[in-house]
């Protein structure tokens, strides 16, 4: 599947000190797109956006803040997303 973008907000990862990875080379994590919570804050209307909530179930559940229209996908199962629009940008975010 290949996106008009993809954006990631506010993600949290744990990476190895080894990923395999020559200096100065990128991660395809690295190479992917960022946006502020400000500019998501400030786009939130823009209908070219698509915003998936991709929290764990725990986080997700436990969390009283959400960001209204925005899609909950299950980060762990990716295979059983549905398949979104080639013409839109996903933004991801998790806490």
């Amino acid at each position: 599947m290949i996106y008009k973008r993809i954006l990631l907000i506010l993600v949290v990862l744990a990476i190895s000190a080894g990923t395999g990875y020559a200096a100065g080379e990128k991660s395809y994590l690295e190479a992917i797109p960022r946006i502020s919570k400000e500019e998501l804050k400030a786009n939130l209307d823009n209908k070219s956006y698509v915003i998936i909530d991709v929290r764990t179930p725990k986080d997700y559940g436990n969390s009283d803040k959400k960001i209204v229209g925005a899609r909950r996908e299950n980060p762990m199962d990716v295979r059983y997303w549905p398949n979104y629009p080639k013409d839109k940008t996903l933004v991801l975010y998790c806490a």
